[in-house]
């Protein structure tokens, strides 16, 4: 018998296509909701059924809670699984769904609610006997407050967002004269990301690796921790890849991390998957924060204990215990894995700068204890609106060195045309001295990885559809009816790849993308154009301002990340095409420069 009979994925991308897999296996049926654009999205294609929620931006779509409830109650879904992002770490949401009679997949709302906000969650660590990092228990309210904290504790220091995840709302301080515009910025971010911007402050260690332990608990007050992830490579305090087990990871210390992460477990209340974060630096390990929701890395995770950590989620969910002991969870674990998150970003010269666009050529690698957990296929638009998460490589081996030979064959073995990815970045860390000694950190990326060599090729350009007639054929076509998607015959121009009119215009060429960089125009050329599609966030200068190179000239947000647009020489400001709140497309100029004196 199903453990339910029709669960909803409040999420998109490849998670959604993650829980729908585990659902069919299960014999649990699927229901997907989507934007506008993703109406031909590979998790709409896949679930059982469909439904549209509207709007473009995360905020008129996935984070429309009544939008989701209505689809909740039309499809008769019987439970939601929020996924992560969005709305996994979201108090209201859960509380919602309980009301309206469905399931949520997830943790109790009162302990979401204690450990969403970072600032509760460390004072439920020190109730628990957790040491976290040295850091305020209390709300931001000024960049004063920053800058007393930094004089008090050290420079740098960290502002973070007490409610979200995945290093958004994060800035390092490292004066006390940068603390009022990194405050700024990290509440914007916040606030965009995940509808809160409070934020708060913590010592900022200098060289520690991030270290995080999964954990599962059922409602009959059984809790264990199933293993470690080093998340340590990150650019932006975004992970890049993620293995288990750590290397040069002492077991003792393992063995207490593992503890520590129970504890603080149960500490709130807590039921279902969870992760609890830690930075480990000079033997010593700080609670960081605790996830209340599956982790992006999870696949890690399951390939080397071999279990299914969605189906958990969906066991614990419905009530049953916990399938295995805390013994019988470390016997299972075996050999080496390594997860490679593939985005759609230009790691040229180490400045990974978001790239949306059409995937024009998508070809996954294969072989031996080789996982592609993918949220595009080919042909697939990759949207400035969301993540920018294209697919996630994952690959087990006997020991770390196999792991490591195998991702690298894989990452080679990937094609991918149409934007530019990280598997170039990808590739450097895995062959890197320093990485493969287990001598990295979170800052190892951005402060010691030369990647100033590194160039990626210009996005190939989308192929144009012929402007003569073409022949009709008979054809299964999407289409809504009322906000529902159905699948009917009909009779359409018979195109490449065999798509619908209206996803393949016919005789309308596709706009190419530019090539232009991350830094602005042409080098040196005073036309600032932007890299990408994107809306300014900031506007920092004015005609007739002086500027070197270098210089922030406006912040361009894009693919859910804050992007500084700088001066490519030194002169006075002769124009600014744009404002706060505007959008604007790959290789638009945003500010003219008038260069030399």
């Amino acid at each position: 018998m199903a453990l339910f009979s029709k669960v909803l994925i409040a999420n998109r991308g490849e998670i959604a296509v993650r829980v729908i897999r585990t659902c069919r296996e299960l014999g649990i049926g699927t229901v997907a909701v989507y934007s506008d654009l993703d109406r031909d999205a590979l998790h709409v294609r896949m679930a059982d059924e469909a439904y549209a929620l509207g709007g473009r931006t995360a905020a008129e779509s996935y984070l429309d809670t009544d939008a989701i409830l209505g689809v909740v109650q039309r499809s008769g879904a019987d439970a939601v699984h929020p996924g992560y992002g969005f709305f996994s770490e979201s108090t209201d949401f859960s509380r919602a769904v309980t009301r309206s009679g469905a399931t949520f997949v997830g943790p109790p709302p009162e302990a979401i609610e204690v450990m969403g906000d970072k600032v509760s969650s460390r004072l439920a660590a020190a109730r628990a006997g957790v040491q976290s990092v040295p850091g305020t228990s209390e709300f931001l309210t000024s960049a004063e407050e920053v800058v007393a904290f930094g004089q008090a504790n050290g420079w740098p220091v960290a502002i973070k967002a007490a409610f979200g995840g995945g290093g958004r709302g994060m800035r390092v301080v490292g004066a006390p004269e940068e603390a009022a515009e990194a405050l700024e910025s990290a509440r914007n971010e916040a606030r965009k990301g995940f509808g809160r911007d409070e934020c708060y402050v913590e010592r900022y260690l200098t060289w520690p690796r991030h270290i995080e332990m999964q954990v599962f608990a059922d409602v009959h007050g059984d809790t264990v921790w199933i293993g470690e992830r080093d998340c340590s490579a990150q650019r932006r305090h975004q992970k890049l890849l993620e293995e288990s087990p750590a290397p040069r990871f002492d077991d003792a210390v393992r063995q207490a991390m593992g503890a520590a992460a129970v504890q603080v477990a149960r500490a709130c209340g807590y039921v279902n998957a969870g992760t609890v974060e830690f930075l480990f630096q000079d033997g010593e390990f700080f609670f960081l924060e605790m996830n209340t929701r599956l982790q992006v890395e999870h696949p890690v995770t399951e390939l080397v204990t071999g279990l299914d950590l969605v189906e958990w989620q969906l066991r614990v969910a419905a009530g049953e215990p916990l399938p295995l002991t805390q013994d019988q969870v470390a016997a299972r674990r075996r050999g080496h894995a390594v997860e490679v998150r593939i985005n759609a970003e230009d790691p040229a010269g180490g400045r990974f700068v978001p790239s949306p666009g059409r995937l024009t050529r998508f070809r996954r690698p294969d072989g031996p204890f080789t996982r592609v957990d993918a949220g595009y296929d080919e042909g697939d638009e990759i949207s400035q609106f969301y993540d920018n998460l294209v697919a996630k490589l994952v690959c087990w081996g006997e020991d770390r060195d196999a792991a490591i030979r195998r991702t690298l064959r894989a990452l080679r073995e990937t094609e991918v045309s149409g934007v530019p990815t990280t598997i170039p970045a990808a590739v450097a860390i895995l062959e890197a001295a320093d990485f493969r000694a287990g001598e990295h950190s979170t800052r190892w990326v951005e402060d010691r990885l030369d990647l100033s060599g590194l160039v990626t090729g210009a996005p190939a350009p989308v192929a144009e559809a012929g402007s003569d007639r073409v022949a009709r054929v008979e054809r299964d076509v999407d289409v809504e009816v009322d906000g529902r998607r159905f699948k009917v015959r009909l009779w359409v121009p018979d195109v490449p790849g065999g798509a619908a009119p209206a996803a393949v215009p016919v005789g309308r060429p596709r706009p190419k993308r530019s090539g232009a960089s991350a830094s602005g125009g042409a080098a040196g050329s005073g036309n600032v154009t932007v890299p990408m599609q994107g809306t300014i966030v900031r506007v920092d200068v004015a005609a007739g301002d002086r500027v070197e190179v270098g210089q922030t000239l406006c912040v361009l947000e894009a693919m859910k990340m804050e992007n500084n647009i700088a001066a490519d020489v030194a002169g006075t400001v002769k124009e600014v095409r744009v404002a706060p709140g505007a959008s604007v497309g790959a290789g638009d100029v945003l500010v003219v420069i008038q260069p030399g004196g």
